[in-house]
């Protein structure tokens, strides 16, 4: 009987959290800075050759409501040394729109451990873009 009185306080306290949790919009913010891996190339066979590859950089805002602006794409090799940044002016993503940016197969720069920093804001909160890259090869 105690077990079961037990369980029962355990389980109204554990609802009781989520509720909670459910009414302060955790997760939602109005921007971010994303760190995002990616490789232009990969190495292969015994030599260790490189294998040069594309990089898609896909930023997907997945809020139904809220509109973001995606202000940055900074492309740093494996080093750490900044390249560029692949946006000039703010790009608009709508509620469920997305953007992509490529660096090309056969550019040299990069490395293995190219990675970007995706910087985003919106005006209201909202739920953070979906930001991965994609390499083919």
């Amino acid at each position: 009987m105690k077990l079961k009185s037990t369980l029962m306080i355990l389980i109204f306290f554990c609802i009781t959290l989520s509720v909670g949790h459910a009414k302060n919009k955790s997760g939602l913010t109005k921007g971010q800075a994303v760190y995002v891996p990616g490789y232009s190339h990969i190495y292969t066979g015994n030599k260790g050759r490189p294998y040069p590859l594309t990089i898609t950089l896909s930023i997907r805002n997945i809020d139904p409501d809220a509109t973001v602006q995606v202000t940055h794409a900074k492309f740093y090799e494996s080093q750490g040394k900044f390249l560029r940044d692949l946006i000039s002016t703010p790009v608009t993503l709508p509620p469920l729109g997305s953007t992509r940016f490529l660096i090309i197969q056969n550019e040299e720069k990069g490395g293995s451990g190219a990675n970007f920093i995706v910087e985003w804001e919106a005006d209201i909160l909202c739920n953070p873009p979906i930001i991965e890259s994609i390499m083919i090869g």
